[in-house]
């Protein structure tokens, strides 16, 4: 039970680390940029990232599931 649980977290915090670098590097990206091209950047990723939250979220419930079924 207790390794299920640590390996649930783990999941979360492998998700939120790279949702994290993401939004870093979209940052870092978007400051590079000029001011038309980072507005219309900005846009897609925002989408780009709402996608990704998604399958994370997504992702993590399947993980949670096999965890909890096995």
């Amino acid at each position: 039970m207790l390794k299920q649980i640590i390996m649930a977290n783990t999941g979360k915090t492998v998700a939120t680390l790279l949702i994290g670098a993401a939004v870093g590097a979209a940052v870092g990206y978007i400051l590079a940029t000029d001011k038309d091209k980072r507005q219309e950047t900005f846009d897609k990723m925002k989408d780009q990232l709402s996608n990704l939250k998604t399958k994370f979220a997504k992702k993590a419930e399947d993980v949670e599931h096999d965890i909890y079924s096995a």
